[in-house]
């Protein structure tokens, strides 16, 4: 649930006319951070909002961090929305509100959600960017949405996203699994590094972990209740790799 985001207004009252304090000098407004505003973002606008966005502060890698250590995330080129949401946000500090609040150890561990969160942000989601380059092998990161009955078009949420942990799968396994035929490179990527081909298709993927992916497997393995939340809290902590 989103937390309310209260801006605190200092009123100062002014004496009489004639005894007038000298006028201090003002403090200058902080700037205001680019890119566009949170609220106002929406389904029909996020792509044309974000677009220009990426264009203008590109960013390639960023750095999540958690006490389990940090892993270091390549976002791909060809799904420039979710790229670009995910920088946009990261920049933010939206992400460093939240914690991993899904773990389901040889499947997949999600992050996203807050239970203080004091940044507003508006309820939209991102079109589906499913690339057959881009699929749930391990590390993989990719972004969360609601089922088909509730959204056919298979838009993802804006801030829940999760990393792929898997199992190593047998060709056969692998395309059981999945439903369908497989690429080469896909089999052999199930069977090398594991993954779960389920997800193919379903759940758009916009980056993978290239440093670090010893902690997705150390946040699985963390004790977890009945809805799959943590015993203790895994925050998280986003920061992009400017170059």
């Amino acid at each position: 649930m989103l937390a309310c985001w209260l801006t605190i207004g200092l009123l100062t009252g002014c004496g009489q006319a004639e005894k007038k304090p000298p006028t201090e000098p003002e403090t200058p407004a902080a700037p205001s951070l680019p890119g566009p505003d949170l609220t106002a973002l929406a389904d029909s606008n996020v792509a044309a909002l974000l677009t220009p966005y990426l264009n203008q502060y590109p960013g390639d890698e960023v750095v999540i961090r958690t006490r389990h250590g940090n892993m270091r995330v390549r976002l791909y080129d060809d799904t420039p929305i979710h790229k670009a949401n995910f920088l946009l946000l990261a920049r933010r500090g939206v992400f460093d509100e939240t914690v991993f609040n899904r773990v389901v150890k040889g499947f997949a561990i999600q992050g996203g959600r807050g239970e203080n969160r004091t940044i507003r942000i508006a309820r939209y989601r991102l079109p589906p960017e499913f690339r057959p380059q881009r699929f749930h092998k391990r590390g993989a990161l990719g972004m969360a949405r609601y089922d088909d009955d509730q959204n056919p078009d298979r838009r993802s949420s804006s801030t829940d996203f999760y990393f792929v942990q898997g199992e190593k799968l047998t060709p056969d396994q692998s395309r059981q699994m999945a439903g369908r035929a497989l690429t080469p490179e896909q089999v052999r990527t199930y069977a090398s590094v594991g993954g779960v081909p389920a997800l193919d298709g379903k759940y758009t993927v916009f980056g993978e972990v290239v440093e670090g992916l010893e902690v997705i497997d150390k946040i699985a393995a963390e004790p977890v209740d009945p809805y799959k939340w943590p015993l203790k809290d895994v925050p998280i902590k986003v920061e992009v790799a400017e170059k």
